[in-house]
């Protein structure tokens, strides 16, 4: 085993003791004790008065009891540091990360930022990540020193999972990635040694794997995230012990209770499942969803868990969808009115909570707070402030609620930094969509990619929406390949003051599209 001692010595020091750890034995036995716990607090009243306050419902069970265990105090403000620092620790004493390596990894964002913590030690992170992630999560990874490479596609699509993106489109982000890739110092000739799995990873949108043969052809280290047996491993044995723990501590212990998460690798959920299978012989664990199309930064939709290894339906109690416009009204009451630091996906597991004590499923529960509001208040913010100005403050919508209220929009706004509509394509946009086709403006896209490199409406741009905010409905509808951009795009304008829906899916989530190929609906564009 060739460990870089210094190295480790100063992970250790830095990083590993700052982390919740074992000590005493460390093979997650009752006889091992955490080090450096997060909070486990009672948080049962707080659910109550939200029910009433919030949803105008009662939580009457006076068995009731709901506790929060904490993240956000965490280096780096979430969850995702704990396997991360478990993974890179293993990866040093085995000699598999040495000073001077790059480490490379896909990342829907928490992550990633944790991953930052290397930076501190000289260390070049880089993450792959997708276009769609809230500004605020963007602001952490740069913070963090991270170095992005940014993707008009989502990091979520399954290993394996076939996309729908020809070899035109495959390309055309391939070398979007060289380019930032050579930005980030690192030279081609890898890079072109490898393209032709480059391509097939792309058209897959198979950014997971991406991400690990990359590093192989750079000599960089892959935490893998997604299917590293250590990520459960971190969550197994302690985690979960260190909750049981701080329960024992009151003189009880998790034995029947429900424990409550969302899903973004399943690590969280894997872990506790083994432990609560191991301890005490019973199934415990509720993972949450939000539904399918909607954007909540961080987690998956069922749908897009299922392929990964971590995703183990037959070891859960219970699976749950919750809309997150339905938990929004929690999620504000928990942050400003009673000052807890919990995230967007931490707010749906608090619904999923409440709603199992509603039906009488179950009334104990340990809720997953995985990281704090910091990243999303903005986002919070935008839809507070739409909904005092009377406006709905969703900001994705799907083809349906579009086509429905498409009589609202006053332009279709198509947005992207490399493609362009065919005739075709906005053929399929009008008719999917039950417009005239010449109420679809195409937005340059050189113009888009100022757009979400300032985060600011370019002066062009301004002036082709301007007229929203002249007449009487004022919005417009975004929409580019397959949703992550217009998204991104749409938070743009919300927080300029400029009304905007982004189309989920895309125009190659579209019923018009699925018998085409997207080089049929699009081409690169040349301005």
């Amino acid at each position: 085993m060739d460990t870089d001692g210094p190295l480790l010595e100063r992970f250790e020091r830095e990083i590993w003791s700052k982390v919740p750890h074992l000590e005493r034995g460390g093979d997650g036995g009752q006889g091992a004790t955490v080090v450096g716990a997060t909070p486990l607090i009672d948080i049962t009243e707080h659910l109550r008065e939200c029910a009433k306050a919030a949803y105008r419902t009662d939580l009457p069970s006076p068995d009731l009891r709901v506790m929060g265990k904490l993240e956000s105090e965490l280096l780096t403000g979430s969850i995702k540091v704990r396997p991360a620092v478990h993974i890179i620790h293993d990866a040093i004493k085995s000699g598999k990360l040495r000073d001077g390596q790059a480490v490379i990894e896909a990342t829907s964002g928490n992550f990633g930022i944790a991953l930052g913590l290397l930076a501190r030690l000289g260390l070049k992170v880089v993450a792959l990540v997708s276009r769609r992630l809230q500004e605020g999560v963007f602001a952490e990874l740069r913070g963090e020193g991270v170095n992005i490479i940014d993707l008009d596609m989502d990091v979520c699509p399954a290993p394996g999972m076939k996309g729908n993106k020809d070899e035109v489109a495959a390309r055309a982000a391939a070398a979007n990635i060289r380019a930032q890739m050579l930005n980030l110092g690192f030279p081609t000739g890898p890079f072109d040694d490898n393209m032709a799995g480059i391509l097939e990873l792309l058209q897959a949108q198979d950014i997971i794997n991406l991400a690990k043969l990359l590093a192989r052809a750079y000599g960089c280290f892959c935490p893998a995230q997604y299917d590293n047996s250590l990520n459960p491993e971190a969550h197994r044995t302690v985690t979960a012990v260190e909750t049981d723990q701080q329960l024992a501590a009151e003189g009880g212990s998790l034995d029947g209770y429900r424990i409550i998460c969302t899903f973004g690798t399943g690590g969280t959920s894997a872990g506790f499942n083994e432990y609560m299978n191991d301890r005490y012989g019973q199934k415990a664990v509720h993972v949450v969803f939000p539904p399918v199309g909607q954007d909540v930064a961080g987690i998956r939709t069922q749908a897009t868990a299922d392929g990964l290894s971590m995703y183990r339906p037959d070891s859960y109690e219970g699976q749950h969808i919750v809309d997150f416009e339905k938990a929004r009204p929690l999620h504000r009451f928990f942050v400003k009115q009673k000052g807890l630091d919990i995230g967007e996906s931490s707010a749906l597991a608090l619904c999923a909570a409440m709603q199992m004590s509603i039906d009488g499923e179950a009334q104990r529960f340990v809720v997953i707070i995985a990281d704090g509001v910091a990243k999303y208040r903005k986002a919070m913010e935008e839809a507070e402030r739409m909904e005092k100005q009377g406006k709905r403050g969703r900001i994705q919508v799907s083809l349906e609620d579009a086509a429905q209220s498409a009589d609202d929009y006053d332009r279709i706004v198509w947005v992207h930094p490399q493609y362009t509509p065919r005739e075709e394509g906005l053929e399929v946009i009008a008719k999917s969509l039950g417009v005239s086709k010449d109420k679809i403006i195409v937005q340059k896209a050189s113009t888009v990619g100022q757009l979400l490199t300032d985060q600011k409406i370019p002066e062009e741009m301004s002036r082709d929406l301007q007229q929203h905010n002249d007449n009487e409905k004022g919005k417009c509808l975004l929409i580019c390949m397959a949703g992550n951009t217009s998204l991104m795009a749409t938070k743009v304008l919300v927080g300029n003051g400029i009304a905007a829906e982004s189309l989920s899916g895309g125009i190659t989530g579209l019923p018009e599209s699925m018998m085409m190929s997207p080089g049929q609906l699009v081409k690169p564009a040349t301005d």
